[in-house]
């Protein structure tokens, strides 16, 4: 109660100065678990519910200051012979009461309705619920469309946008080596959750495709609805629960809406057309049949109930070389990945969100370092793969070297400064001159039709490993950037070329709060699959 007094006096302009409400506001916020955001949901739903419901409210003058008439009272009356100006919210006109609520953010309102019966009625308000649903969950014209079936804005935010607000962002759920992504999502009068595969192998470039998980919805008795939508038989009965914070689970209830007439062949055979686009007879390399078929295998068995924990995407400083975020990558045999590119001072790292059996998903797939560019030959050296690697070779060489010293004891240290390492020089201000591109003959790439020229190159490592992330290697190569988009890397050991294409999906709730947040989560990926 003396939260919403403050809040009143505020809004009235009486009360504390600004000062002192900020210091008391801060120290409220560091001494609740719940950063004024109500947890506790079956509690708020409750208090939510009485909004409306419960006939006998506490009056106004129950609710008054202990202070003498006219000392600004919450909801007292203003004294005859105070001075003209209000004395408390109670003395503003209604309209200018709807405009003052709806300026606060959902979760303080359902404690605004405690204050007195006025202000419970005047929270009934539509124009109230419908500017929350907009401002905090950007909806507008579906609100239209939700008004028309006689669902109110307020049932709208009570009983399913703020409930299921914890799980709206970016996820990475729990399926072995395999990961994902997946994006959860207001969308309509739905909250849905659409996991995001990589186009068909090898046309980087294409869009992403999308496939509903489930869907969350308020058509039956008015209330909050879970749907799983994995199959080819329709929506179906399922469940979500919340297990901690920054994870949740899925379970769908009624299985059998994912098999198929033809038993486990149809079901393979329609898999296999909308992973990868083709039939198995396409695919001639024996390898990639038994890859294809053990993810499969793999993946079908959890019938969509899963675990997911939250990702976010990295942060961007104007210092980055290019503009982080996810990007689709080509990965021979294993066709196409989903990785997130990010900085860390003059490091960049792409962490895989989607994987495969050698390196799973949230390992640190390459490795740049920014503070060893290297200059590219012409284009006839370039084609020469022997040069090449010797030039790339020869950095990593003295990168090798420079490490060592790093971590020599501290007498050592003398010694630390090295010479530029061979075919490096320091990274020149402004926008490079474009140069040629051309891959070494020998290189094997997944998707011919490449840049013909790159702005930066820099030596890196790539991370590879045998069946069952086995013997895990950091190798060295080559990282090249095109443009803004679109970057590759060339694996030295592999002879293979890997390109990236950036996603271009708008993704909402998934920026990181911070950078010591998202480096925490990177931690948390490598361990989940480690």
């Amino acid at each position: 109660m003396l939260l919403q007094m403050a809040v009143c006096a505020r809004l009235c302009g009486v009360g504390q100065s600004r000062r002192c409400r900020r210091r008391q506001r801060h120290s409220q916020d560091q001494n609740s678990d719940s950063e004024v955001d109500m947890d506790d949901e079956e509690e708020e739903e409750r208090v939510v519910g009485k909004m409306k419901d419960e006939p006998n409210g506490s009056s106004c003058q129950n609710r008054r200051g202990a202070g003498p008439s006219g000392a600004g009272g919450l909801c007292g009356s203003a004294d005859s012979a105070g001075p003209p100006h209000p004395q408390s919210l109670l003395d503003l006109p209604p309209e200018l009461l709807v405009q003052i609520f709806s300026s606060l953010p959902g979760t303080a309102l359902p404690n605004l309705a405690l204050v007195c019966k006025k202000f419970r009625q005047i929270l009934n308000t539509e124009t109230i619920w419908r500017r929350r649903c907009t401002e905090e969950f950007g909806m507008r014209d579906d609100l239209r469309k939700m008004e028309t079936v006689g669902m109110s804005s307020r049932d709208l935010y009570v009983k399913l946008l703020h409930p299921y607000r914890h799980i709206l962002g970016l996820w990475q759920p729990d399926i072995g080596p395999y990961g994902g992504l997946l994006n959860v999502v207001v969308d309509g009068l739905f909250i849905i959750g659409w996991m995001y595969l990589p186009p068909h192998d090898p046309r980087v470039e294409d869009p992403m495709r999308r496939r509903p998980l489930f869907r969350i919805h308020m058509w039956e008795k008015n209330k909050a609805t879970v749907e799983c939508m994995y199959g080819h038989k329709g929506p179906h009965k399922g469940d979500i629960q919340t297990v901690k914070k920054d994870e949740f689970s899925t379970k769908c209830n009624q299985t059998d809406h994912h098999r198929m007439p033809g038993g486990r062949q149809e079901e393979f055979r329609t898999w296999l057309e909308e992973e990868w686009g083709r039939t198995l007879e396409d695919i001639f390399h024996e390898h990639m049949q038994e890859l294809i078929l053990m993810k499969f295998i793999y993946t079908s068995q959890y019938d969509n109930c899963l675990t997911y924990r939250r990702i976010y995407l990295p942060p961007c400083l104007p210092s980055d070389l290019l503009q982080p975020g996810l990007f689709k990558g080509t990965y021979g045999s294993h066709g196409l990945e989903i990785i997130m590119l990010s900085f860390h001072g003059s490091n960049a790292k792409a962490t895989k969100l989607t994987g495969d059996p050698n390196v799973p998903a949230g390992q640190l797939t390459l490795e740049v370092d920014l503070n060893r560019p290297v200059r590219l030959p012409d284009l006839e050296t370039q084609r020469n793969m022997e040069e090449l690697s010797r030039l790339v070779r020869g950095v990593h060489e003295e990168a090798q070297s420079a490490s060592q010293v790093r971590d020599a004891p501290a007498e050592g240290a003398e010694g630390s400064d090295s010479a530029p390492p061979a075919g490096a020089e320091g990274v020149e201000p402004g926008e490079p001159e474009p140069q040629p591109f051309v891959l070494p003959l020998g290189v094997m790439a997944r998707n011919e039709v490449y840049p013909r020229t790159c702005k930066k190159c820099f030596y890196g490592t790539g991370l590879i490993a045998g069946h069952g992330f086995t013997s895990p290697e950091r190798t060295p190569g080559l990282f090249v950037l095109f443009d803004g988009d679109r970057f590759g890397f060339i694996w030295l050991e592999l002879k293979s070329f890997s390109l990236y294409s950036r996603l271009s999906d708008q993704l909402p709730h998934a920026q990181a709060p911070s950078m010591q947040r998202f480096e925490a989560m990177l931690r948390n990926m490598q361990s989940w699959t480690s």
